[in-house]
């Protein structure tokens, strides 16, 4: 197995997984267990989406497109100063 995303959160994992497992490439998420671990710690190294060696190449790609995606949902959010406000609930 290989990794082939290291996910900043278990969302970005499953997303990430998901991804992989539309375009039938089988994948596993290493550490998903080990968030409960640490608490209110961030997940960074601990999560990772794997496959197979054989599957590498053909997740690359589709890894770098999401990543790309979920870097710009990020930004999109971290630059609306009334996120908070207009979409959560009192």
């Amino acid at each position: 197995m290989r990794i082939a995303y290291h996910a900043e959160t278990l969302i970005d994992a499953h997303l990430v997984k998901d991804a992989l497992e539309r375009a039938e490439i089988p994948a596993f998420i290493a550490g998903e267990f080990l968030t409960g671990a640490v608490g209110q710690l961030p997940a960074r190294d601990f999560v990772a989406v794997m496959v197979p060696e054989a599957a590498a190449e053909a997740a690359e790609e589709i890894v770098r497109a999401l990543d790309a995606q979920l870097a710009e949902a990020r930004a999109a959010v971290a630059a609306d100063d009334d996120f908070g406000a207009a979409t959560l609930p009192a």
